[in-house]
């Protein structure tokens, strides 16, 4: 076949596709999605046992029902879909291997944590409490609690023992079993008469003990300062595992070599950028930029003007579909100062969240907001949280295949946003110097999370090795840094999510030089089908936009960085 022919065949194909008539795997992953939620909300303990051993009793009878299917005779977006379905069912089993590892180490330091959860598991599951009895279980428990604090205390060698981050995370886990018991508490405490009786005095003086021993743990194993970042590093084994869900067929160390690369890359673009203003080095050029700031109030008008700019290039050389219910529909709100701990630069979606000083911070930190979300550094952004980045692709997966976001992925949804960060680069997008190292430090940024967050998880780095990393590297205000690894590590995100950015990034980028600089399809073509496709691991989308034959034991094997 020829190019031509493979291209024509190729477009005929997506089209068909595009249409998207309802397949055969769709409604049993709809099934399954519904069911999984209503087991998680009768299981909502995470600590439990009894969760786990439901939920793999779950994971592993769909893996059974699915295996059932005839995968040969399904079409070829059901084949990718059973793949996708059945990739997340594994994931899942080898999650819950790990959360009972890392219960495993955590189980010394809190020996009277089952008896406890057994009084809130006995209430899910509507057994009754027996006041007498639950108070008796009570008052063991606290005596527990304290005497397992005072032989920590009293052992010379606890803090050499207990690595911080396992003590952190038993810390994590008191507190958490502390919100369990008081539900249970709330659900019995003045209803039932009887149950105050015997009951109250005990239940208090547990919920003190564990306090106590919680900031007991957090003091005397984690040390460190209060606030400090502490993390928990995930290991190689269980990494190698997270980037086989996602069809990463790379090892952590090839990925931060990759990080590396692009790094460095960076840094030769800065250096000739900041040549261009006539300045000396890195540091020199941030500083000069991050010194345009906008002055107090002026922030949201700049952030519409930038958003406008953006969607008139994408209409200009017609890169990308955008609906005008999409570009009519975004929304904007300012961050609050609390939020800005956390996120100092903005959100997005169909509402972007703008990160900027309040009249309530201190000098500093209304110093570092103004000069960290500076006119080049926010026009590098924009286009990544509205258009065509996260509210162009929110509104397309709402729309196109949404069931897909059972199997969804980040490596999809922030490398889709980064994606484009590059792809606006080559086509001339930053029009001066200022405004290329406003990309580039963005760029240099995402670098960055991959080698850090990466090292972090193989125990290579800490959290105060990665702050100053962004720091001296990137060109972070401090604040900024600091906020940037509290929010990479405090929990809410895979442990691939930060190096998902330039990884999924630099996955689209290669599969747009097969297919539109091959001239297989126009750039517009191939954007609306990546978002047509919704949240899928890029070598799955691949094989959705070439039609690669697939097998029921499909493994990744794609090396979309062919320069490593």
């Amino acid at each position: 076949m020829t190019a031509g022919e493979q291209g024509t065949t190729i477009k005929e194909t997506m089209l068909d596709a595009l249409a998207e008539t309802p397949g055969k795997m769709r409604p049993i992953m709809e099934r399954y999605e519904a069911d999984r939620h209503s087991l998680e909300r009768k299981y909502p303990l995470a600590l439990s046992p009894v969760r786990r051993e439901r939920m793999q009793q779950f994971f592993a009878g769909w893996g059974k029902a699915l295996e059932t299917l005839d995968f040969a005779t399904l079409t070829h977006d059901d084949q990718i879909d059973y793949l996708l379905f059945h990739n997340r069912l594994r994931h899942q089993l080898r999650r819950l291997e790990i959360e009972a590892d890392r219960a495993d180490e955590t189980a010394p330091l809190a020996p009277f944590q089952a008896s406890l959860l057994s009084l809130e598991e006995e209430r899910l599951k509507m057994e009754w409490v027996r006041p007498e009895a639950a108070a008796t279980l009570l008052d063991a428990a606290e005596k527990q609690v304290r005497q397992v604090q005072r032989d920590l205390l009293a052992d010379p060698e606890a803090k050499s023992t207990w690595k911080p981050t396992v003590a952190n995370r038993a810390a994590d886990a008191v507190e958490t079993l502390r919100h369990a018991l008081k539900r249970w508490n709330t659900f019995y405490n003045g209803y039932d008469p009887l149950f105050n009786w015997w009951v109250a005095v005990p239940y208090k003086a547990v919920d003190t003990a564990l306090e106590e021993y919680a900031a007991f743990l957090r003091e005397h194993l984690v040390g460190g300062e209060k606030g400090a970042i502490i993390g928990d590093p995930l290991g190689r084994d269980a990494l190698m595992s997270e980037l086989g869900f996602e069809m990463i067929p790379y090892s952590p160390e090839e990925l931060i070599a990759i990080g590396e690369k692009e790094f460095a890359w960076c840094e030769t673009e800065i250096r000739k950028a900041a040549a261009e203003l006539g300045l000396s080095d890195h540091h020199a050029a941030l500083e000069h930029i991050k010194s345009l700031h906008r002055q107090p109030g002026e922030q949201p008008e700049m952030i519409r003007a930038m958003a406008v700019e953006a969607v008139e290039f994408l209409q200009a050389h017609d890169l990308v579909t955008l609906p005008l219910l999409a570009v009519e529909t975004w929304r904007m709100e300012m961050m609050t100062p609390e939020a800005q701990l956390v996120n100092p630069f903005f959100l997005g979606g169909e509402m972007i969240q703008v990160s900027f000083p309040t009249d309530t911070m201190t000098h500093t930190q209304k110093q570092m907001s103004m000069r960290g979300n500076n006119p080049h550094f926010a026009r590098a952004t924009v286009q990544h949280e509205l258009m065509p980045g996260h509210h162009l692709q929110m509104f397309m997966m709402s729309r196109y295949r949404p069931y897909r976001r059972t199997v969804g992925t980040s490596f999809w949804i922030e490398g889709w946003a980064l994606y484009w960060e590059m792809r606006l680069w080559d086509l001339g997008f930053p029009l001066t110097p200022e405004n290329r190292l406003g990309m580039l430090f963005w760029r240099s940024h995402r670098a960055a999370r991959i080698v850090f967050s990466l090292k972090f998880h193989l125990e290579q780095m800490t959290a105060p090795e990665c702050i100053a990393m962004l720091i001296e590297r990137v060109g972070h205000e401090p604040a900024n840094a600091e906020a940037e690894v509290r929010r990479s590590f405090k929990g809410d995100y895979g442990p691939l999510y930060q190096a998902a950015y330039m990884l999924g990034g630099l996955q689209m980028r290669a599969l747009h030089g097969e297919l539109v600089e091959q001239g297989v399809l126009t750039d517009r073509a191939f954007h609306d089908a990546i978002l047509r496709q919704n949240s899928l691991p890029i070598e799955m989308l691949r094989a959705a936009l070439t039609q690669q034959p697939l097998t029921r034991d499909f493994v990744s094997h794609w090396r979309f960085y062919p320069d490593l």
